[in-house]
């Protein structure tokens, strides 16, 4: 089945087509960068956007970073407040005049990477996958069932989010150099394995494309790989949970 993934974030919203039995694009990606903290309906314009570039009539998935239930974000740490208790599934669905679906932008791209990326994931018990940009998102799998809505990237760490030590931004804000930023993330991997005991850590998000110039400076003990479908994955998965949530509808 051919459906719509969008992967929103804080610097950019993306989207594709993707075939959600395989977990292949079959279209180009669609991307509108935003500024910081733009208000939701300026995000929602981007969705339609996507939609009418594609060319697009069917169940759109979207992944949003924040917590989501029943397509109400509940949390907007990288995202306008306006966010907050928006009814983001009706506003997009309205929108496009489609079926939507909004779920956590980390759960989605792992669900996508469980599925259809590194075969690893699927032989161990539990797999924390982590979406490093804007911040820090999180998805863990305990016998490759998803626990929705983690938010381990505000996990404090002294005496801040991790995500506002250790995130891809915070990087390049910082100038900081490969070891100096890795050996804040490992603190936070570290913290991540006193916590939750997890038997693989997979990175994905924006810097996964980037896993072999810091990869040596990792020095916590669980095993550590980068994503295969590396920040395409977000895409995917929304694309995986519009399919879950409208399939024979």
């Amino acid at each position: 089945m051919i459906l719509l993934g969008i992967d929103i974030g804080g610097s950019a919203t993306k989207g594709a087509l993707v075939d959600s039995s395989t977990g292949a694009l079959v279209s180009e990606r669609i991307r509108y960068e935003t500024k910081p903290l733009e208000k939701p309906n300026v995000i929602i314009n981007l969705v339609e956007q996507i939609r009418k570039d594609l060319n697009y009539h069917g169940p759109i998935g979207v992944g949003y970073p924040g917590i989501i239930k029943q397509g109400i974000c509940l949390t907007a740490a990288n995202m306008h407040k306006n966010f907050v208790n928006a009814d983001v599934a009706k506003m997009i669905q309205t929108k496009t005049n489609q079926p939507t679906v909004v779920v956590n932008d980390a759960d989605a791209a792992g669900l996508a990477e469980m599925r259809f990326g590194v075969e690893e994931a699927r032989q161990h018990r539990v797999v924390m996958f982590l979406t490093i940009g804007t911040g820090i998102g999180s998805a863990i799998f305990v016998d490759e069932q998803l626990m929705p809505n983690t938010e381990f990237g505000h996990l404090k760490i002294r005496g801040k989010d991790a995500e506002h030590r250790a995130s891809d931004a915070v990087r390049r804000m910082e100038k900081l150099s490969w070891k100096r930023w890795g050996k804040r993330f490992t603190e936070v991997l570290n913290n991540y394995e006193f916590l939750l005991n997890p038997d693989l850590f997979i990175l994905g998000g924006g810097l996964s494309t980037q896993f072999d110039l810091f990869a040596e400076y990792l020095k916590n003990s669980v095993k550590t790989i980068p994503a295969k479908l590396k920040n395409m994955a977000g895409i995917v998965g929304a694309a995986i949970a519009a399919h879950e949530a409208f399939q024979g509808k």
